[in-house]
């Protein structure tokens, strides 16, 4: 018999890599077909890197959460207290002691959420849900109580102090000059990059070096192993020695300190309002899905937060024009994924593929722009249109989200 040779599988980091250089490529190709230069400038980047700080922390909040067996779709409610614990800690004792609140407020609601679904065995989703409702109506009541006679404004804090930002001086003038240049290809990759090294906030360190850290404790540790034993299968841990109930409660309390340090972001670093009512604008959600575009590991999430954070970026910074550019890139990218398929000879998927490059090419071809009405809600979309095509290739832990009793088979 022909001995089956065994398929080298890619390493995860080798696959992220490829997948940037396919990502700046398309996005070269769009910028100098449709003369739209904001799809790789580095205020776009700039923006991006922002607004993808909130969605990456929740989505590592939701990410630990879930490797210990807890659906946590309260990630918006404790978000949304992080945001407010920001706010008051910020304006009475500094950036780092409101950043020390928000974590504080954020794991509160992830300890509220363990206590009913871990102890109590409430429905994750009912949870989820009531922490979003009580996240919303706590800060409202504190904020009638502690900033309205401060600002003057129920829904709004008092300015607060931000985080001081830092740059790399010399490589950024470098890659400006580069920028400028307007060369195909090297100028989109100077603009990204320089983007992502001018004005960044030690908070933007800190939630970058947190991807590795927690895919080194979950995968490399015992404690990491224990956790996602519990996600996989308690019964079968618990009969080893596990504390399981231990291990949830831990991972609630840190999934919701890092949501909280994502309403944080929102507040403390600059380019951003101060504490606003309804201020997360659904972040918590779109966390939760780059949690499950990444398929449940720390480096696929922080490609999903990087995208979803782009699309809002560039809707901030190239307006309609740019999104509409942006579709045209899509064309070229599907058009790449339909070639693969052929090769692949999977033809339902290349002809679906084909499809959906002709409607992407309609909708750019018959419009100047996008209606302003939709722009804000690119992000939105783009979610769901990643969901979609991911939902395929997902893998969940086996027992995520379902009731557990110590004891019990």
């Amino acid at each position: 018999m022909p001995v089956r040779r065994k398929r080298t599988r890619v390493p995860g980091w080798l696959r992220g890599v490829i997948w940037a250089v396919i990502a700046i490529a398309v996005l070269s190709t769009a910028s100098y077909s449709t003369g739209v230069s904001a799809l790789t400038s580095s205020n776009t980047a700039q923006a991006a890197l922002r607004l993808a700080l909130p969605i990456l922390l929740c989505g590592l909040g939701g990410l630990w959460a879930e490797r210990a067996g807890v659906v946590n779709i309260g990630l918006e409610g404790m978000m949304i207290l992080g945001t407010w614990g920001a706010a008051w800690g910020a304006y009475y004792g500094g950036v780092w002691a409101g950043l020390v609140a928000a974590l504080v407020f954020g794991a509160l609601g992830g300890l509220l959420h363990a206590v009913a679904t871990v102890t109590f065995n409430v429905n994750h989703i009912v949870s989820g849900v009531a922490i979003n409702l009580l996240g919303l109506g706590v800060t409202k009541y504190l904020a009638n109580l502690i900033f309205e006679p401060l600002s003057g404004n129920p829904r709004q804090s008092p300015v607060v102090p931000k985080f001081d930002t830092y740059s790399a001086t010399f490589l950024s003038d470098w890659l400006g000059d580069l920028e400028k240049e307007q060369r195909v290809g090297i100028s989109d990759v100077a603009g990204i990059l320089r983007g992502l090294v001018t004005e960044v906030a030690p908070l933007t360190m800190i939630a970058i070096i947190l991807v590795p850290v927690s895919f080194w404790v979950l995968w490399r540790t015992r404690f990491g192993l224990r956790l996602r034993s519990c996600g996989e299968n308690p019964v079968a841990a618990e009969s080893l020695g596990v504390n399981v109930y231990r291990h949830k409660y831990i991972a609630m309390l840190i999934s919701g300190a890092f949501a909280g340090m994502g309403g944080a972001s929102l507040v403390l670093l600059r380019g951003g309002a101060d504490y606003l009512e309804n201020q997360t604008n659904g972040r918590g959600y779109i966390g939760l899905a780059a949690m499950i575009f990444g398929n449940w590991r720390p480096g696929g999430l922080l490609g999903g937060a990087a995208l979803f954070g782009y699309a809002d970026g560039l809707q901030l910074s190239g307006g309609g024009e740019a999104v509409l550019a942006l579709l045209y890139g899509a064309v070229i990218l599907v058009g790449v994924i339909v070639v693969v398929q052929l090769f692949r000879r999977q033809w339902i998927a290349a002809g679906l593929g084909v499809v959906g490059a002709g409607v992407l090419y309609a909708i750019y071809w018959s419009n100047d722009t996008l209606p302003s009405d939709l722009i804000p809600y690119t992000a939105h979309f783009v979610t769901l249109i990643v969901l979609a095509v991911a939902s395929q290739r997902l893998r969940p832990p086996k027992a995520d989200g379902q009731p557990y009793r110590r004891g019990e088979d």
